[in-house]
């Protein structure tokens, strides 16, 4: 639930190296404190200074020209890790600058295939709103930034943009997503570097997660949830979906990766009908499937795999057990690998980039205990010369070594782990710290991490468990995890875990933390609070503390995968989904928690929303429980910016020292000490979050439709999103109807706008307004609905295929919000509760309407005496609606946020018929 592409792209002749935990920490001065325990730390390594885990590496990230002509990296400038890039032949010593961000560090860049530019993406403030940036890596240095310029290729405020594609038969184009149109799906733009101009190829109404293009950049097939969670790989012919390619049910995985070199054949990763995810090739018109690859050990899921940026053929494939396996697929490879393998230290390989003609590749490996070594190999010279460390202060001798080990959940479950003792301490009743992973579809790896090093150092011994629901061992592993949040075996897996260690005389029973970031967040906090007798502290990083407000609140991106999120954790909105999601809340139980906690979490954040540590935070105030608040107004799902993570680690180092007893070192620079201090919040000063939770003690309100007459209102709305502003009109047209033998309102809302128009159609029964049927069109998307006081039941059809739709209810629900509230007893001070289903979240919405004031308002349609009604949605929409004082009560104005959109709303009446 936690990863995410910044951007997506063809990449070739690479290993990858999975996403890790979002770890990039603190540093300090070089005063260290007394050891805590005295003599119990006497034979440990020496403090490793924290700058020297979590500082900014002196270069990372390289990639190679396609030409051969230059290595670009990352290296700090003005104190922000920023793009350089130096001659092939020329010393790192040369390098000049080519990006000058002064807020954000840049995570990653890549060249355009013709090496005219390199190319990066960037948000601001992790609001993972991310930009398509070009900059020429020749062009004449700005004498105020000392860098070339920078140009926005996708300058639209409050966009996500995806690259899909970057083509070698086009350079000068790539191929994009942008979501400008809709926050939730993305259309395909063909993107000219030179000029920014786009070109759309596809306007995605048609609900499609990802884009799946050929070599050549051409878009050829199309990813698509299912109604049941499930995917469907779908053929593209001439800018439209045609026949389903490759289907799985969500409980099975599969995905196109990269189109075979004859674009007749796709690779597609799959566990459909297996337990492993397997390689196949499938053939697009006909659709027969090859099985290509599956793990030898039949143990994990493939990994990855490596394809010649020459030849474009697959030469390897990965799997990652306990450590990485490479298996070559063609001679050439195996005995290249061998010979790379003979010459560099043991450890992990990637081959990061390669030159369009393969003469280059940077080959990098790390361990456990080394952070990463980079090489140059010239396959034609048969040389391999060393390019940087990315951390050569680090003392690798004096790091701890990571052990794989395997412990017995309490059904019986082997559930596999890594496990890290302090070096130079015999492993007797240690201070531990338990670090779940994020997702939580994701798995920890061997290798080196910086938190896990530097816990070691200080003197704990460190455990990341794979929990059941961790990916990459299969679909049953997988999927054992659904639902199991909290109170279930994802959490019993881990509490096993630290039994194990505690059986094992490894881990002092009195001194054991538990911390995580994301869904080890959420681990930490259910910990703390389901298992209170097992931690003596937590920290938690952006970890979500009530599942109902993280699920009601998803980015709006999310929403073409949502169905897989709410069968794999649960559906808010089922009222026996709802209750369990209830009972595996923090939030919920918070009076449970013991153990002093650490909350940090990023303003920014639009997947695990501020709301989530702020509510946790006030409840263990008002219960007097020890709790600290960290909260960064210019960070989103994780602290990058230096002087913010080097703050919040410190602050964690001096946390685990006071609460578990390891070593801490003293003092930090001074710009990082001014930022802890303003991290810092007095928790005193910290509010419970308006959320609008449905309650069954709000009075049922009696609809009188009395006054009502047939009519058609007019308006005007504008719509501002993303730094732009749409003007809309709309019609509501109210007229009396029968439907299968009832009398009814039938209420027609017609929008039109640059999209093209929308219809929704409501039928009301004629007295109290209840609903009982609905239609919604829009382009080829048609949605019927038929509503009892139970559930609501229906259909979408979209481009030949339908999905069922069933929504079940636990309380009444309106199907009109205008038309309910037309027919309501308002007053000032009036306030009632509506629930109404949203079709476009597939949720229903709970909404409070408070009647809060009476004022004049003027409209293009006449002046009106209005009541001034405030709405507040449980999704976080805000706003005001003004009705006449006169039956029926007209809306005549609105002015509503709408947060899963990113927009706001304003509508005027401009004419009654």
């Amino acid at each position: 639930m936690l990863g995410h592409p910044a951007d997506q792209k063809r990449v070739k002749g690479r290993i990858a190296c999975g996403l890790l935990f979002i770890a990039a920490f603190a540093s300090g001065g070089p005063a260290l404190a007394e050891d805590a325990d005295g003599d119990s730390f006497a034979s440990l390594p020496p403090l490793i200074d924290r700058n020297v885990f979590f500082g900014d590496p002196e270069i990372s990230g390289a990639q190679l020209s396609p030409d051969g002509k230059w290595i670009s990296f990352r290296k700090p400038y003005q104190g922000v890790v920023n793009v350089w890039v130096k001659g092939i032949d020329e010393a790192f010593e040369a390098a000049r600058p080519l990006t000058a961000d002064t807020k954000r560090p840049l995570g990653g860049h890549f060249w355009t295939e013709d090496s005219r530019y390199v190319l990066f993406v960037q948000d601001e403030g992790g609001t993972e709103d991310y930009h398509v940036y070009a900059v020429d890596p020749g062009a004449e240095a700005d004498a105020e930034s000392g860098v070339p310029p920078a140009r926005d290729l996708t300058p639209i405020e409050g966009i996500r943009a995806l690259i899909y594609a970057v083509p070698e038969g086009t350079p000068e184009h790539i191929i994009i997503g942008l979501n400008d149109r809709d926050a939730s799906l993305h259309d395909v733009y063909r993107l000219d570097i030179d000029t920014g101009e786009r070109e759309l190829l596809i306007e995605n109404d048609v609900n499609v997660s990802a884009w799946i293009t050929d070599l050549s950049g051409e878009v050829r097939l199309a990813m698509r949830e299912r109604p049941d969670g499930g995917t469907d790989i779908i053929v593209v012919e001439d800018g439209a979906l045609g026949r389903v390619l490759y289907g799985c049910n969500w409980e099975e995985t599969c995905a196109a990766s990269r189109f075979h070199k004859d674009g007749e054949r796709v690779y597609v990763a799959s566990n459909k009908g297996e337990d492993l995810i397997r390689l196949l090739l499938v053939d697009v018109a006909t659709g027969d499937a090859e099985l290509i690859d599956v793990d030898p050990d039949a143990e994990v899921d493939l990994g990855g795999a490596v394809f010649s940026d020459a030849t474009d053929e697959l030469v390897a494939t990965v799997y990652v057990g306990e450590r990485q396996r490479i298996y070559p697929r063609t001679e050439v490879f195996a005995n290249e690998l061998a010979w790379v393998r003979e010459r560099l230290p043991e450890g992990e390989l990637a081959y990061p980039s390669s030159t369009e003609d393969e003469t280059l590749s940077i080959v990098a490996v790390t361990s456990d205990v080394n952070p990463g070594a980079v090489y140059l190999f010239n396959r034609v010279e048969k040389t391999l010369d060393k390019l940087y460390d990315s951390r050569p202060e680090l003392p690798s001798d004096q790091l701890a070594n990571m052990q794989p080990i395997r412990y017995e959940a309490r059904d019986g479950r082997e559930i596999p782990a890594y496990l890290v003792v302090p070096k130079g301490v015999a492993p007797r009743e240690l201070p531990t710290v338990i670090l779940p992973h994020g997702g939580p579809w994701g798995r920890d790896t061997w290798g080196y991490g910086p938190l896990t090093q530097f816990l070691a150092n200080r003197g704990y011994a460190v455990m990341s468990p794979n929990f059941r629901g961790s990916a990459g061992y299969g679909k049953r592993f997988l999927n054992e995890g659904n639902g199991e949040w909290g109170t279930g075996v994802m959490q019993h897996d881990i509490t096993d875990g630290v039994q194990y260690l505690i059986d094992q005389g490894i881990a002092d029973p009195d001194r054991v933390g538990i911390m995580g970031g994301s869904y080890g967040g959420y681990a930490t906090l259910a910990g703390v609070t389901f298992t209170p007798e097992l931690y003596a502290a937590g920290v938690s990083i952006v970890g979500p503390s009530n599942i109902i407000t993280l699920m009601n609140s998803i980015p709006p991106y999310w929403l073409p995968v949502k169905q897989m999120f709410m069968r794999r954790v649960g559906d808010p909105d089922d009222p026996e989904d709802r209750a369990r999601l209830e009972s595996q809340s923090p939030f919920f139980h918070a009076e449970n928690i013991e153990a002093p906690l650490l909350i940090i979490q990023g303003a920014n954040d639009p997947r695990v929303k501020k709301a989530e540590s702020e509510q946790i935070v006030v409840r263990l105030r008002e219960l007097e429980r020890p709790v600290e608040y960290m909260l960064a107004p210019d960070e989103g799902h994780g602290f990058v910016g230096r002087e913010n993570r080097l703050a919040m680690f410190a602050r964690v180092e001096s946390f685990f020292a006071e609460h578990l007893g390891g070593r801490a070192q003293e003092g930090m620079a001074a710009d990082v000490a001014e930022r802890l201090a303003a991290l810092n919040v007095d928790i005193n000063d910290v509010q419970m979050p308006e959320v609008v939770v449905a309650s069954d003690d709000v009075p049922k309100v009696e609809l009188d439709a009395s006054s009502f007459e047939p009519e058609t209102l007019t308006y005007e709305l504008q719509m501002q999103a993303g730094g732009q502003s749409l003007t809309m009109s709309s019609t509501v047209a109210r007229t009396r109807a029968m439907h299968e033998g009832e009398d009814v309102w039938q209420v027609a809302t017609t929008v039109e706008s640059p999209m093209g128009q929308a219809v929704d159609t409501v039928m009301l029964g004629a007295r109290d307004l209840h609903p009982v049927h609905r239609i919604l069109e829009q382009g080829p998307a048609r949605i019927t609905l038929d509503y009892t006081d139970e559930a609501i039941t229906g259909e979408m059809g979209m481009s030949g295929t339908t999905q069922p739709i069933d929504i079940k209810l636990d309380g009444p629900t309106v199907g009109h919000i205008e038309s309910a509230l037309a027919a309501m007893p308002l007053a000032v001070g009036f306030e009632t509760q509506l629930r109404s289903f949203q079709p476009a979240m597939a949720t229903v919405q709970v909404v409070q309407v408070t009647v809060t004031a009476e004022e004049t308002v003027e409209t293009p349609a006449g002046t009106f005496d209005a009541f001034v009604v405030e709405f507040r949605g449980d999704d976080g929409s805000s706003g005001n609606v003004w009705a006449t004082r006169a039956k029926p009560h007209r809306t005549v104005k609105t002015d509503l946020t709408q947060p899963a959109m990113g927009a706001r709303v304003v509508s005027e009446l401009t004419a009654i018929e």
